[in-house]
């Protein structure tokens, strides 16, 4: 976005009208005293679903994997070495695919998880959305890609 149109404020209007949207959340919004909040993932999958039927291509970009494992290891925080906090994650990991999953099946979306490598995020020919990318896959599905 260069400018706000019709003078906008705050570029609300242009968010509105956008036709590919990318949320980002965090763990403290997808979790509550270390549990999925999955009230809070309904709530998200609803609106996001919302964007997708009205003809959005939408992407969530979604934190959290190693708070949603937390309660399930009984940690009562977030760990600081490596090996416990990528077994947190990759507990984690699945209870957010279910989870979000089922949200966005409630609103007759399937969601899909695109994996990347650290060579996506650093090759320069791969780091922008490119009609060969799995996102356009999603989207030509109406599947919403997170």
């Amino acid at each position: 976005m260069t400018g706000h149109r019709d003078g906008g404020a705050d570029g609300r209007e242009d968010i509105a009208a956008a036709r590919r949207v990318v949320v980002k959340v965090g763990s403290s919004s997808l979790t509550t005293d270390g549990r999925i909040d999955e009230g809070r993932i309904a709530a998200l999958a609803g609106v996001l679903a919302g964007r997708v039927r009205g003809g959005r291509q939408v992407v969530l970009v979604s934190s959290g994997a190693i708070a949603a494992g937390l309660a399930p290891l009984r940690l009562a925080r977030r760990p600081r070495d490596l090996a416990t906090q990528q077994a947190a994650a990759s507990v984690g990991q699945g209870l957010l695919v279910a989870v979000y999953a089922a949200a966005f099946a409630r609103h007759g979306i399937q969601a899909g998880q695109i994996l990347l490598t650290a060579d996506d995020l650093t090759c320069a020919a791969r780091t922008t959305v490119t009609p060969s990318g799995p996102w356009t896959g999603c989207w030509s599905w109406a599947c919403c890609p997170w």
